[in-house]
């Protein structure tokens, strides 16, 4: 039996509908993922599934005494109580009073995964740090359906990761809205999307839909194109005469009828974002090969140090992303290099002809009280682009702004269309340093993919924030990971390239000179071996070719870490990428055991034979 259902069920806002006499079953157990572009009624789905709002038309069934909890996207939050009190409403299970500790205790749990203070007062807390609060309280009644509208906005890394393994374990269906494709396809089991007012199915995870989406895609447009071509035709036919308006025609008119009536009711696939020309523009003249040179840095907020000396050069072309969790001090860093803030010790010099563009993860940047056309257009109709120059609304329209929409003002907009409206601004300003600071929020999965393939060719400078993991890993080319203390390391590659990096790393802490040195093992058979025997013919020759086959491989291993390193690399062929980042774990094995092995040969061949 399943949890919910709805039965054509039917919503509109205006004379669009967003839901068009839809159905859907809910299981348990599910993990259902509901896709779509911004605005088509994702949000207004869940509301419904939840009980907040009625359809037009319709009915949901829930079983009864069905619980059912819901994060909205974006929800002021405002209480003069502590974070413990918030959250522990969500606990909607009746306990007796000797029962109350299993409650708190649960309270505290989801606390300490989300990383919050249970005593700080929640009128206190920022706008991030208050969703947290209503995604505690979401999580902490463990109710039978989970309604998760964009989860991981606003959460670090460590976060993400700890809600994936809860909501993996969950004994309840989980029905979540997201942009995160790493957190889509680690949780969803089937994948609901939500297109002009339709709902469709696709079993499986989200690389499953991606591929049949793509033939269903196809298959339309070639469905279509036959339509528009006969009702070409029957057009042409009606024209000719009277003869169309004979009586023994009348079947074929109305057909015809019928025929303008399906053009006309037909939604077209929504348009997806038009960067590229913007993006082709969005870079003045180049810069010099230098960019940012930081030099032994650091920035305290007493008692804490957020950034303890820290030394980097960026060069022109370099792809960087920061990693680290929340608080951790990204956004000091970003102010730091781009010289807003002035550190406490060190210097921050900047190369010739830089010139940023920044895009402020907090939105402080748009005026509530200004409409959209003016956002852009600074009190001019027109802005140029690509060099060329454009009116605004036509410029806004590859946004996907309608005429009317750019007339709203921008409180009225919502999470993702000003994430739109600041791009639209930002590639308007010509630059060559991009500095995006959690530009993934709010993003449909379709721009975001389109920002990420134009950002790939960018020909300038990237600093980049983001807590997408498949993002960072189809952008970056290194990355400053805050590792605690004020440290900041960097990485060569994306947040996968990274966790790579960080568990060799942890393996070579315990014999931090190999494999600059040979050091003799612990244990295994070379070590079993008697030091006192002499060598063999073969193990001479050995041992002579070592040093040649050793500084081969490091020959090699500089060559290969200076491509990875180098502004191109991303650019190549994903088995490219793959072979190369393969290669430079194989190479680092092969090095520790020549090393390994040249030191049992050497020390056998310089140590006195025993009588």
């Amino acid at each position: 039996m399943p949890l919910l259902s709805c039965d054509r069920v039917s919503i509109a806002f205006g004379h669009v509908p967003l839901l068009d006499e839809v159905a859907l079953q809910i299981e348990p157990r599910e993990r259902v993922s509901v896709i779509g572009r911004n605005g088509t009624g994702k949000s207004t789905l869940l509301k419904i599934l939840n009980g907040d709002i009625a359809p037009d038309a319709g009915t949901v069934w829930r079983q009864p005494a069905l619980r059912t909890a819901r994060l909205d996207q974006d929800v002021p939050l405002s209480a003069h109580r502590s974070v413990f009190d918030v959250v522990a409403e969500g606990h909607t299970h009746h306990l007796e009073a000797d029962e109350a500790w299993l409650r708190d205790h649960h309270v505290d749990l989801v606390l300490n995964r989300l990383q919050l203070s249970p005593d700080t007062i929640v009128d206190t807390l920022s706008g991030g740090w208050r969703r947290r609060v209503l995604l505690a309280r979401a999580l902490v009644g463990q109710p039978d359906v989970l309604l998760l509208d964009e989860p991981t906005n606003h959460l670090d890394i460590d976060a993400i990761t700890w809600l994936e393994d809860f909501l993996a374990d969950y004994a309840g269906a989980v029905i979540f809205v997201t942009h995160d494709r790493a957190f889509l396809q680690r949780l969803a089991t089937r994948i609901v999307e939500l297109d002009r007012g339709r709902l469709t199915s696709w079993p499986g995870d989200y690389a499953t839909y991606v591929r049949r989406k793509e033939e269903a895609l196809a298959n339309e447009a070639v469905r279509q194109e036959k339509f528009d071509k006969r009702l070409a035709e029957e057009e042409v036919w009606l024209r000719r005469g009277v003869k169309a308006r004979r009586t023994r025609n009348e079947g074929r008119v109305k057909a015809l009828l019928a025929m303008r009536a399906e053009r006309a009711a037909r939604r077209d696939v929504i348009g997806t974002v038009r960067l590229q020309q913007a993006v082709s523009d969005a870079q003045a003249a180049q810069s010099g090969r230098l960019v940012i040179e930081a030099d032994r840095v650091s920035k305290s907020y007493p008692p804490v140090t957020v950034i303890r000396d820290f030394s980097a050069r960026i060069m022109r072309g370099d792809r960087i992303g920061l990693i680290g969790p929340n608080g951790a001090g990204k956004t000091t860093l970003l102010r730091l290099l781009l010289g807003d803030l002035k550190p406490d010790s060190g210097e921050v010099r900047h190369g010739a002809n830089v010139r940023i563009a920044y895009y402020d993860q907090q939105r402080e940047q748009l005026d509530p009280e200004r409409t959209v056309f003016d956002t852009v257009g600074e009190g001019n109709d027109t802005v140029t682009v690509g060099g060329q120059t454009r009116h605004v609304h036509g410029y806004l329209r590859d946004f996907l702004f309608s005429d009317e929409r750019a007339r709203s003002p921008v409180k009225a907009l919502s999470g993702g269309e000003r994430n739109r409206l600041l791009l639209a601004r930002l590639f308007t300003r010509p630059a060559n340093v991009l500095v995006l600071d959690e530009p993934t929020n709010d993003l449909d999965l379709e721009t975001l993919e389109l920002l990420e393939d134009e950002l790939v060719v960018w020909p300038g400078t990237l600093l980049l924030v983001s807590h997408d993991r498949a993002f960072l890993d189809n952008v970056v080319t290194s990355t400053l990971v805050f590792e605690g203390d004020g440290r900041v390391q960097e990485y060569v590659g994306g947040y996968e390239d990274w966790l790579r990096q960080r568990s060799r790393g942890v393996r070579l802490q315990a014999d931090p000179d190999r494999p600059r040195r040979a050091k003799a093992p612990a244990d295994g058979l070379l070590s079993a071996a008697p030091a006192n025997k002499k060598l063999s013919y073969k193990e001479q020759r050995e041992l002579d070719a070592l040093p040649a086959r050793i500084d081969a491989l490091e020959s090699e291993q500089r060559e290969l870490n200076a491509r990875i390193a180098g502004p191109d690399f991303y650019k190549e062929s994903r088995d490219a990428i793959a072979a190369a980042l393969a290669r430079v774990d194989e190479l680092s094995r092969e090095l520790a055991d020549a090393y390994t092995r040249w030191h049992a040969l050497d020390t056998r061949a310089t140590s006195p034979v025993r009588p």
